[in-house]
């Protein structure tokens, strides 16, 4: 960070919007608790044990609001481990790490790093990385940064292993994607930037000119060692979710998981008044057992919160699409943007070697790189949209794609007068408008300083265009509504 002042920002202003967020965690929920009582939500509230003491109470009332909904999930596995069947919808490794000490900000911070140094390779644009990054740390998914749920640690090891297969460091890459399907399931989805990296590989050296053929191996070895990265890696990323699908197993259709009495009395009653299944006792197993390929985390999602294609497509539920909003009109406008801009690349797949993208590449958020990452935040945006609950599309797809970020810092650059500046002699791309009539350049991609671009927008609310204050007020205003509301055990994102 001592070499780039843009990274140094970033983590430095990563940290302050952490520091903050928790500031007005335990300061606005108090407020807002005079004025809206926490909502009866049937949610997952195990009983306490033991008498809290002091501090334990002190930090209770400052801080409880981060663990609530998943939160409190994550809290009892790290505690008690997966002692309900439903609680193995929450993937182990964030819980085995969850007791570290100041794990959400770093994690944080580090995931905001990680998206800098994957924009500059992708993007070769240092400004549009650095916008993105900053945009990432006052992301509207803040409040779910810094409590105790996943998405912080998935962002930094999905981000970084892009990063890193961007890099050509597929065997890094690969081992840091195996982590990030650790943690949450939709990592497994992130296979496809693999075998996307081999198919492209693999297309263009058959669209090699005829003087390079000889110093090719010949086609079979080719593809023979393309499927065989592919199929390693791949596996390697699906094995954190078999092997905790069998460990599932094991608890819950074993010959039984232990005495009856090994379970504190609350716990079983809570049991008892929930619903909740418990691993298996007297020989009795939950029906997914029998299935032929059971896997307890599909049938979780059926079974205990009805999630499915379609399912959500009820009346009462249009709140919570309207919650859903913004962030799917951003990703559909994304999609749209990208696809005008060459549509050719995308009905060939980027597979195709075309003469005018050799050599010094197209930069910003339509360049040929960002295609991948496109199709799988689409992927991810259609699946939440028709599939999942919606109102969690925000964090989904806030902590699993930079594409909210990318076009967000592209939409800035563009459309917004203040960021415009002069033209550099490392400059990477043409500037996609024209120049305005102060002379200065929008979209430019020079190194610029590290002043903090949110910063000055904000210092110059006023002055902004229309636009700017829509997605400036998107993210912002999600991120202190996911407070009052969150803690107050109202619905969120």
């Amino acid at each position: 960070s001592r070499r780039d002042p843009h990274l140094r920002e970033v983590l430095w202003f990563a940290v302050c919007c952490r520091a903050l967020t928790l500031l007005l965690q335990a300061s606005l929920p108090a407020l807002f608790n005079l004025l809206i009582p926490d909502h009866a939500a049937d949610a997952f509230c195990p009983p306490r044990l033991s008498e809290p003491g002091l501090w334990d109470l002190l930090l209770e009332r400052l801080l409880g609001g981060l663990s609530h909904w998943d939160a409190e999930h994550f809290l009892f596995i790290a505690e008690r481990g997966y002692l309900y069947e439903h609680n193995c919808a929450f993937f182990p490794l964030y819980p085995l790490s969850v007791r570290a000490v100041a794990e959400h900000s770093l994690s944080s911070a580090l995931a905001a790093a990680a998206l800098y140094k994957l924009g500059c390779v992708v993007l070769q644009c240092r400004r549009a990385a650095f916008l993105a990054a900053v945009l990432f740390s006052i992301s509207p998914a803040n409040v779910f940064m810094a409590a105790a749920y996943s998405e912080s640690m998935f962002a930094f090891l999905a981000f970084s292993a892009m990063w890193q297969l961007e890099k050509g460091q597929s065997w890094l890459s690969g081992m840091l994607f195996s982590l990030a399907s650790g943690v949450r399931a939709n990592g497994l989805i992130n296979a496809g930037f693999f075998l996307y990296s081999c198919s492209k590989s693999f297309a263009l050296q058959l669209q090699v000119g005829s003087g390079s053929l000889r110093k090719l191996p010949p086609l079979w070895k080719q593809l023979l060692s393309t499927a065989s990265s592919a199929v390693l890696m791949c596996a390697g990323i699906f094995l954190p979710f078999a092997l905790f699908q069998y460990y599932a197993y094991v608890r819950f259709c074993g010959p039984g998981a232990g005495p009856e009495q090994t379970v504190p009395r609350p716990l079983l009653q809570l049991a008892l008044d929930k619903g909740y299944r418990l691993a298996a006792l007297n020989g009795v197993k939950p029906p997914w057992c029998s299935h032929r390929f059971p896997v307890v985390y599909s049938h979780i999602q059926d079974a205990y919160w009805n999630v499915g294609f379609l399912r959500y497509f009820e009346l009462r539920q249009i709140p919570n699409f309207l919650l859903a909003l913004p962030v799917t009109l951003l990703g559909s406008w994304a999609a749209w943007t990208y696809v005008i801009a060459d549509p050719r690349h995308c009905l060939t797949l980027g597979l195709e070697r075309r003469k005018s993208e050799e050599g010094k590449p197209r930069a910003g958020f339509c360049c040929p790189a960002v295609f991948v990452y496109m199709v799988h935040a689409t992927v991810l945006l259609v699946f939440g949209f028709f599939c999942m609950h919606v109102q969690v599309l925000t964090r989904f797809l806030g902590s699993s794609s930079p594409i909210l970020y990318w076009f967000s810092a592209h939409l800035l650059q563009e459309y917004e007068p203040l960021l415009w500046s002069e033209g550099t002699e490392n400059q990477m791309a043409a500037p996609h408008s024209e120049k305005s009539r102060l002379g200065k350049s929008p979209g430019s991609c020079g190194k610029g300083t590290s002043e903090n671009p949110v910063v000055r927008l904000l210092m110059n609310c006023r002055l902004i265009t229309p636009l700017s204050r829509c997605i400036l007020g998107f993210f912002l205003s999600y991120w202190l509504l996911g407070l009052i509301l969150h803690c107050n055990f109202l619905p969120w994102t």
